[in-house]
């Protein structure tokens, strides 16, 4: 079978001094999926958390200061693991773009975010409302976004072998 044609954009990435430099050094290619780890650690390690309580873990921790800590922690973790991702792209795209786990973790990934819009557009309008449980809504949210992003790590990990 014949491998499918590569959009120009990936290989003038790959191509650029960024995607060389990412090959290059022996340092910053490392450094930088540290920093990538780092950050997926940071979200979903505070979503994690944050869906469990909202699913009925630690009843006596009141939701909305959990949240108010934890989402700014969440944000911070996506962009630092995006900004991140996307240099280590660059040291590869042509090749990554085709990797079918590559593929599932950014189909995974937009999901997630999907279900996060959800979310805040539905059933968090309501958090205030809240007691020591979270809504019917707020608890589907959070056990879809305990499927996806954890498979989106899965998916990211399974790179490697594609």
């Amino acid at each position: 079978m014949e491998p499918q044609p590569v959009a120009p954009i990936f290989l003038a990435l790959q191509e650029s001094a960024l995607g060389h430099v990412m090959r290059s050094s022996p340092a910053l290619y490392p450094a930088v999926e540290i920093l990538h780890i780092l950050g997926f650690v940071v979200l979903v390690g505070s979503i994690l958390a944050l869906d469990l309580r909202l699913l009925g873990l630690g009843r006596a921790i009141p939701i909305q200061p959990m949240a108010q800590l934890l989402l700014p922690l969440s944000r911070f973790g996506f962009l630092l693991a995006i900004s991140m991702g996307l240099l280590l792209f660059s040291a590869d795209a042509a090749h990554v773009v085709r990797n079918p786990a590559f593929q599932t973790k950014l189909l995974l990934i937009a999901a997630a975010l999907v279900n996060i819009v959800i979310a805040h557009a539905g059933p968090w309008r309501g958090v205030a409302l809240w007691r020591a449980e979270a809504s019917g809504g707020a608890k589907v949210t959070a056990l879809v976004s305990l499927l996806l992003w954890p498979g989106a790590v899965c998916a990211g990990r399974l790179i490697a072998y594609f």
